[in-house]
């Protein structure tokens, strides 16, 4: 709809995969660089209008204010990308800073928008995984649950498992690590503390306690669940369909065994 930035008014938590740039070693070396695996929120613009986009971005932060605060954004121009006129990225920038958002860097954008927001001191991505093109809706009807604070530690290594393979990990998940599961699923046999992040390219099966974020079907699997032994998460997602829990959760799924899917492109979480 016109003014509409965010695919039905949904920001999508979209996973980008980068594999490793390796330097060589050098002794006294003043820098080290790799690549990593981060889950970043990404507005899919869908108009120009700053003082539009303003109010759709105001209406999708009031539903979980807390997790996007000072988090970074990338920005998907792919469906203005053939609009002829100029964007005003510095206003763009200036109202995400205002609302506490990082503005990283701009995709599928053409190549003259690409120009004015490097001007503006944005990075130009490309690759990077998207859910599949079809149309998204809201996920998140009542007010979130459960709060969080708790920030993924850049620093923390990877853990990547070889494509197309299950990864099984017996150890607890501690606060700030991160485990990706490429081209398969992911079992965990530990605690996930909160913190924590799990990425499974498939589904997510957890035999312990869930108090991180768990993301399955990232490269836009719609049919990948997670399983979970004991529901206390900070967030969930399928394909990029996502849930905050900001304050209480729900008395009928916390602590207890559930199944998270989709199901009509709706986030689903069932007692098991």
């Amino acid at each position: 709809m016109p003014g509409e930035i965010i695919k039905n008014g949904e920001i999508s938590l979209q996973t980008e995969v980068t594999e490793s740039i390796k330097t060589p070693q050098k002794n006294n070396s003043a820098v080290e660089l790799k690549g990593s695996v981060f889950t970043l929120p990404i507005l899919h613009l869908q108009a120009t209008s700053i003082p539009a986009i303003e109010v759709d971005l105001l209406t999708h932060l009031s539903k979980a204010r807390k997790f996007f605060e000072n988090a970074p954004v990338v920005i998907d121009l792919k469906s203005i990308a053939k609009v002829e006129q100029d964007f005003d990225f510095h206003g763009l920038m200036k109202l995400l800073s205002q609302q506490r958002l990082i503005p990283v860097g701009v995709k599928n954008g053409s190549n003259q928008q690409n120009a004015l927001a490097v001007s503006a001191g944005l990075a130009i991505l490309k690759g990077g995984i998207s859910p599949p093109d079809v149309e998204e809706k809201p996920i998140i009807k009542e007010k979130p649950a459960f709060a969080t604070d708790n920030a993924i530690k850049d620093s923390t290594p990877v853990v990547v498992a070889e494509p197309d393979k299950t990864k099984v990990v017996t150890q607890p998940v501690r606060s700030g690590q991160q485990v990706y599961a490429k081209g398969g699923d992911l079992i965990i046999l530990a605690p996930v503390n909160h913190g924590a992040e799990i990425i499974a390219d498939g589904n997510i099966h957890i035999y312990s306690t869930m108090r991180g974020r768990a993301l399955a079907g990232v490269r836009g699997d719609v049919n990948a669940n997670i399983f979970c032994q004991s529901m206390e998460a900070e967030l969930v997602a399928i394909a990029g369909n996502f849930r905050v829990f900001e304050e209480d959760m729900p008395a009928e799924i916390k602590s207890k065994s559930v199944r998270i899917h989709l199901d009509n492109e709706q986030l689903v979480i069932t007692q098991i």
